[in-house]
């Protein structure tokens, strides 16, 4: 059996993070769009929204992501779980890949050393929720407790 919670008390809470999060995304996204639209899809241009650089194909990829997060966030039971987990994998895999082109040209979503910590720290926070929202029967719920605080078979 995993390590994971399982109908945690505070697995509203974990839910309600994500969608902020998810909806700061998708509002970083639409402004994103907003202040880009009519530049060319993948200009490396100085534009700044709510402290990150972006161009338009970044911000049509965050208006993406930040609805399937909120969707996910508003269906909860399970699927929040498993997306929440997937995206903060993403999210952490994507801080990597945009620091090693950072300063290439294959940096063609236009990212700066603050878009890498703040998909760091998003990624953290899906993890962290994803790891919290785990939805199971009251059995399930028992078997995992029982789990937890059988005695340690290490001698």
């Amino acid at each position: 059996m995993a390590h994971i919670p399982v109908n945690h008390p505070l697995r509203p809470l974990y839910r309600t993070i994500a969608g902020l999060v998810g909806a700061y995304v998708l509002f970083f996204g639409i402004v994103g769009v907003v202040q880009t639209w009519g530049d060319p899809l993948f200009e490396r241009g100085p534009v700044w929204v709510l402290g990150l650089r972006t161009n338009l194909a970044f911000a049509l990829m965050s208006i993406v992501f930040g609805l399937v997060i909120l969707i996910g966030s508003v269906l909860g039971r399970n699927f929040s779980h498993y997306l929440n987990l997937g995206i903060g994998i993403l999210f952490m895999a994507a801080a990597i890949g945009m620091m090693a082109v950072m300063q290439t040209d294959l940096n063609f979503l236009n990212f700066s050393m603050s878009t890498v910590i703040v998909s760091m720290i998003f990624g953290l926070i899906f993890l962290a929720t994803g790891l919290y929202d785990k939805v199971g029967s009251p059995e399930d719920a028992h078997a995992e407790k029982a789990y937890r605080s059988q005695p340690s078979s290490r001698g």
